[in-house]
């Protein structure tokens, strides 16, 4: 096996597309060593994975949170909870159940919309651990009440519930208490979200140090390679930990798992810092 790292992976658990026997499949075919998944709101699919990992290949327990930050909004990633800790439980179940309640609110947007779904199709997404938007955006363009994805994902988000969050210094707080290490997500801005300015990032980057936050996440799929470079610095500076990842989510995103900027430069595990609190 090749030192290729993947920290931010999505299953079919969440919004992805794959199962967990997909991802260790497709994890060993593009020569990933170490890899972690970090489902939104649920740890649904960690012990699955952790059933199916191959030697030479370390596993990475972890979870993406998304939160509110000032007036500003964020995605935290928790590496290596105490998945049993009371702490963890607490945060896990406030995430669950704010995702369930935007589930709620979206389904009512959409049937005053004009856009209802099928009652059978409903009660599959109420079932999933982490119904999010890509999922409703498909159904909603497979029963042509949308043109395609794009539109459908920005009909789902004019629902005013699209944008409740946990507070990031609750999530900071509770991963930290279970022994997990909080990473700052895609502090740019995420897939086909606007590039955050150097200010906005500056002033969520000491609030978010404030409560406690360990990382950054540096390299990341949609970065061009000199922005991780500057990202990089900026980590190293303030003597956080530096972390990277895809952001894959199987077909419902474009992204190749091990995609760490967008130049396609190779990232070296020893690059990513966070890896020295787990891999001893």
């Amino acid at each position: 096996m090749s030192n290729r790292v993947d920290l931010h992976i999505h299953s079919l658990s969440s919004d992805g597309t794959d199962t967990a026997g997909e991802i260790v499949k497709r994890v060993m075919e593009a020569g990933i060593s170490i890899f972690a998944l970090t489902d939104h709101d649920t740890a649904a699919g960690l012990e699955a994975v952790e059933g199916l990992i191959p030697d030479g290949v370390t596993f990475i327990p972890g979870i993406e949170f998304s939160c509110r930050a000032g007036s500003g909004r964020c995605h935290i990633l928790g590496y290596g909870c105490d998945r049993t800790s009371e702490e963890f439980q607490k945060i896990l179940a406030s995430g669950e159940s704010l995702r369930r309640a935007k589930l709620e609110a979206r389904i009512t947007f959409l049937d005053a919309s004009g856009a209802s779904l099928p009652k059978h199709e409903l009660a599959a997404l109420r079932s999933m651990p982490s119904a999010g938007k890509p999922h409703i955006a498909n159904l909603l363009v497979k029963y042509g009440l949308s043109g395609d994805k794009k539109s459908a994902m920005d009909l789902i988000d004019r629902c005013p519930a699209s944008s409740a969050r946990l507070e990031a210094q609750y999530v900071i707080g509770g991963i930290l208490r279970s022994g997990g290490v909080p990473v700052w997500a895609h502090p740019l801005g995420g897939e086909g979200e606007p590039e955050t300015d150097e200010r906005d990032l500056e002033a969520t980057l000491s609030e978010l140090m404030r409560y406690g936050l360990a990382g950054l996440e540096c390299f990341y799929s949609k970065y061009a390679y000199e922005k991780c470079l500057l990202l990089e610095k900026k980590a190293v500076d303030r003597g956080l930990l530096v972390s990277g990842g895809s952001d894959y989510h199987g077909k419902n995103k474009n992204i190749a798992l091990g995609t760490l900027n967008a130049d396609g430069v190779d990232i070296p595990a020893d690059r990513l810092t966070v890896l020295g609190r787990f891999m001893r």
